[in-house]
């Protein structure tokens, strides 16, 4: 059975996606099967992994309201070993429609298990909020990574985002472990970024992935292009972090 990782934080702009995206492409180059789950409606990990928005006619709305079979919905990512889960406008709407189903934080924990079969690991990008649709992605998970920007806001959304992840974890689903939080858009010259870098160790020390993210234009562009990092720039110093995180994460969950 494979093992299923949700990217997770309620503040937008924090490189969510392109954590997912390029994480996703990291594991598959160390020889993982990958597949994304798209579950945010604005579809970003859909576009970056070189799936026209526009082409997608069905994707993981079908899939969380029960109308097709997860399986059926993948389509090939641009990157070898890596496969997506495309998300569409409807499911801006699942919110609302969850509401009314009985089991709706579950909603897809139970629609997902023959898709995780068939994969090493399973990433879901999640919507900037902590609505029903994150929520169901917590719930059907066995691990949350949460990128943090590198700025003064990010203890404040921290200590909210965990709050949460310990009531999902007590009251919907205890296996979920939290595996650590990826410091992005570094600039290691920028005094607000190293003060915030020690304030995260000092306050979460075992919490903090070491591999930090750093800001870069070549990550910034990649999604321009419908790459990730690693087929955009390769050589590039976002190429080269996202690779050291794909290792540390395959250590630590081995551990």
């Amino acid at each position: 059975m494979g093992r299923v990782i949700a990217i997770a934080n309620q503040k937008g702009g924090v490189g969510k996606t392109t954590t997912t995206v390029n994480l996703a492409a990291a594991l598959a180059d160390l020889g993982q099967r990958v597949v994304v789950v798209d579950l945010d409606p604005q579809a970003n990990a859909t576009s970056g992994l070189g799936v026209a928005k526009d082409a997608v006619g069905r994707g993981s709305y079908e899939g969380l309201l029960g109308h097709e079979d997860f399986p059926s919905l993948v389509v090939p990512g641009n990157h070898e070993r890596l496969s997506v889960v495309p998300s569409t406008p409807a499911l801006a709407g699942a919110n609302v429609e969850l509401v009314p189903l009985e089991r709706r934080e579950y909603a897809l924990a139970d629609r997902l298990g023959e898709l995780v079969a068939g994969y090493d690991f399973t990433l879901i990008d999640c919507p900037p909020s902590l609505g029903l649709l994150t929520v169901n992605a917590l719930t059907a998970s066995d691990d949350v990574l949460v990128p943090v920007q590198c700025e003064y806001y990010a203890l404040e959304g921290l200590g909210q985002l965990l709050e949460t992840l310990k009531l999902v974890r007590e009251n919907l689903n205890e296996r979920l472990a939290v595996r650590g939080a990826i410091l992005t858009m570094y600039e290691p010259r920028s005094e607000l970024s190293l003060s915030v870098h020690r304030q995260m160790y000092e306050f979460f020390p075992h919490f903090i992935f070491r591999t930090v993210i750093p800001r870069s234009v070549k990550l910034a562009e990649a999604p321009s292009f419908g790459k990730s990092v690693f087929a955009h720039a390769p050589r590039s110093k976002g190429a080269n972090a996202y690779r050291r995180l794909g290792r540390e994460f395959m250590e630590r969950i081995n551990v």
